[in-house]
């Protein structure tokens, strides 16, 4: 044997697995724990989450240990330790099959950082780095740990499954898993499925044990192996039009499209078939909102009917599921309690009830005893108020809960869950998401993945503490400078007291939503600057509306604090008298009905009011027309258009109101305000000669100012 043979072949027996099984990642995802961690943000889990850019960081002293369970026992054939700069100088790697009595499979002495990939003769089911001596004064520090070997030609998967039961009888239930008492603590989920692995590890930190979802199918898979391997099962559901409640589409006659009934029925049972042995699956969830939702497609009787029909077919659906799956529960959720009346007429095969209840949940046990029903429920969506729960503000719009008022919510809603002992089997409360927008601010407890307030509130409910975690900064007494009527473009005060629990330095971020405005829900950095302690000079934005402006303050920690309040942009003011208010004015056309603010007629564009509008028919040309009762002169004109704008159109001007001169034309209107500055011009008759839509509807304005 050549010494290149000899070398390529003792590398080989170093590193491979034993032949005849093929070497796999065992540690990923799996349950982890240590003799210690830095702080919150520093967990076991984040050695093993396949993340990179997490770690584990032990407290400052030796020794001190970081053990994987791979679910069951395996030979162990290499571990890989990706060290930050605060490694082990001496460390050894164990193995264990009870997780009490430990062997040494490898010992090193003179660590010196970096990636250390070590080959390992032995099996065990735990696996731990035992660190007994550091370089220098911090702690140990592992971005990864990354344990390979074979298990038989099997995955261990997982965990193991277990039975889930709804036992008990009349107000003393409890939901079991293998006999043993289980509390839903859990969180509704967001993310994508391919980020579980990554996240799951921070739920089990916060004290979740459970997820819900809406929809379960072939890309389910990851998300359940994710949440089996950190001891959290999930709530599986199928969605049914027209799911999701008010505003949501896909109509559905229940009484007569048995196509849809049929395809519907036998793709939930080909997942639940799929999936019953799994052991991430709690239950199964079937429909959401959809006893409320039915009110867009119908109305009297035949709303009735459908709900019955509805409701009917739900209890098909479990019925097919518990023929298939007779271990884990069925149940089925709807907005508030109203769909209750239909599960117990038409679904007595339900093992449960689920409502979304948000800011009324301590409501749900006074209609539930009120009711008189006769099964257990669980809260599927809840937390803090909704915008369709709280009160307008000045502008108009639903006034937003503060951060303290969102956090103070997801207590109250876990203590009213708690406090329904017997029937409330737990919540899995609104919402595990990272959707950085105008619904992820109001609901979300990890935007942009910053943690709020409401992160450590219901991390206190589930866990019990929050002892030792780094929180994020309080903002209070949010106010905006002219928030009822701030010009486009022109500059606004944004002030608010912001306090941080821990000392931490603050950064600040300013951003507007045009969410009431223009339907963008979508957060964009304002052009904002600093101009004291808490204090923001904003831009207005240029179209004209009610926008949301919002001050998030982080930490540097992972934490934000984020306030929100509105203000209404409106049209810049100009200098000089209006003309055009209050004089005789026509147009083309106008619409008389048609509209709850109509009707829309030609002076409405010059009566001096916002609220009022003229609009003409939907088509092209159109003209608006405004006599000045005698010649005058005026170098500027305002228009405030409705949405319905114009494209293209000219300013022109007259002396009798017959021969007209052109003083300006556009073939690019954008809407919002037209502030047109004219070379100085005397004429009686101003005249907008509008000749291309901006819009599927006619022109509409709100405001018409030639101004001298």
């Amino acid at each position: 044997m050549t010494l290149l043979a000899l070398l390529a072949s003792s590398l080989v027996l170093l590193t491979a697995p034993r032949a005849g099984a093929a070497e796999t990642l065992l540690s990923r995802g799996r349950p982890a724990t240590a003799s210690s961690s830095e702080g919150a943000g520093y967990a076991a889990s984040a050695a093993v989450d396949g993340d990179p850019g997490t770690r584990w960081a032990s407290a400052w002293g030796d020794p001190q240990w970081l053990r994987v369970d791979l679910g069951a026992t395996a030979d162990l054939s290499r571990v890989v330790l990706d060290w930050e700069s605060a490694y082990g100088k001496a460390y050894e790697i164990q193995a264990s099959d009870d997780g009490s009595a430990w062997r040494t499979l490898k010992t090193v002495t003179d660590g010196d950082g970096g990636t250390d990939e070590l080959a390992l003769t032995g099996s065990g089911r735990y696996v731990r780095m035992y660190g007994t001596a550091r370089p220098g004064g911090y702690g140990f520090s592992l971005w990864e740990f990354r344990v390979y070997g074979t298990t038989g030609g099997t995955d261990p998967g997982p965990g193991t499954g277990g039975t889930v039961r709804v036992t008990g009888s009349q107000g003393d239930w409890a939901l079991t898993v293998d006999g043993e008492p289980y509390q839903v603590k859990g969180l509704t989920w967001g993310p994508s499925v391919n980020d579980a692995a990554r996240l799951m590890p921070d739920l089990r930190a916060m004290g979740v044990n459970t997820v819900r979802t809406w929809g379960t199918d072939g890309t389910s898979k990851p998300l359940l192996d994710a949440a089996a391997a950190n001891g959290i099962r999930v709530v599986s559901g199928f969605w049914l039009q027209p799911g999701g409640g008010p505003g949501s589409g896909g109509c559905v006659d229940y009484l007569t499209d048995d196509a849809y009934k049929s395809a519907s029925l036998a793709e939930f049972a080909r997942w639940v078939d799929t999936y019953k042995s799994h052991p991430g699956v709690l239950m199964w969830n079937v429909g959401n909102e959809s006893v409320l939702g039915l009110q867009n497609c119908y109305s009297g009787d035949a709303l009735e009917k459908q709900r019955d029909a509805y409701t009917a077919f739900v209890n098909d659906v479990a019925k097919k599921i518990h023929s298939i799956d007779p271990d884990h529960p069925v149940t089925s959720t709807d907005a508030w309690v109203g769909a209750w009346p239909y599960y117990r007429r038409n679904a007595p095969d339900l093992d449960l009830y689920s409502v979304n209840a948000y800011g009324d949940i301590c409501g749900v046990r006074t209609a539930w005893e009120s009711g008189g029903y006769t099964k257990p429920y669980l809260i599927t969506e809840g937390g803090p108020a909704g915008e369709w729960e709280v009160p307008d503000d000045a502008n108009g719009v639903p006034d937003e809960p503060t951060d303290v008022q969102k956090a103070e919510g997801y207590t109250k809603a876990w203590n009213c869950v708690t406090a329904h002992r017997g029937v409330a089997l737990g919540a899995t409360l609104f919402h595990y998401g990272t959707e950085h927008d105008f619904g992820g601010v109001w609901f979300n407890l990890v935007p942009d993945g910053k943690k709020r307030l409401s992160y450590y509130a219901l991390k206190k409910a589930y866990s019990g503490s929050t002892a030792g975690d780094d929180t994020p900064p309080v903002i209070s007494g949010m106010t905006v400078q002219n928030a009822a009527g701030t010009p486009a473009g022109r500059e606004f005060t944004v002030r608010a007291d912001v306090r941080d629990p821990d000392g931490d330095p603050v950064t600040y971020r300013v951003y507007l939503s045009g969410n009431y405005a223009t339907g963008d829900k979508s957060l964009v950095e304002a052009d904002w600057r600093a101009t004291g302690d808490g204090t923001f000079a904003v831009t207005a934005p240029a179209r004209l509306g009610v926008w949301k402006v919002y001050i998030q303050a982080e930490d540097g920690h992972g934490n934000a604090g984020i306030e929100t309040r509105s203000v209404k942009v409106v049209a810049p003011p100009v200098d000089g008298t209006d003309l055009a208010a209050g004089r005789p004015t026509t147009a083309s056309s106008a619409q008389t009905g048609g509209s709850s603010d109509c009707p829309c007629t030609p002076e409405m564009a010059t009566d001096g009011r916002m609220d009022t509008r003229w609009a003409s028919d939907w088509s092209d040309p159109q003209s608006l027309q405004v006599d000045l009762g005698e010649r005058k002169s005026f170098h500027h004109i305002q228009l405030v258009w409705d949405p319905a704008f114009a494209r293209s159109y000219e300013v022109q001007v007259s002396d009798d109101g017959s021969s007209w001169r052109s003083v300006y034309a556009t073939t690019g209107g954008d809407g919002d305000a037209d502030d047109l500055e004219l070379d100085r011009t005397t004429a009686r008759y101003v005249k907008l000669l509008l000749t291309r839509r901006g819009t599927g509807w006619g022109y509409s304005i709100r405001h018409f100012g030639v101004y001298g």
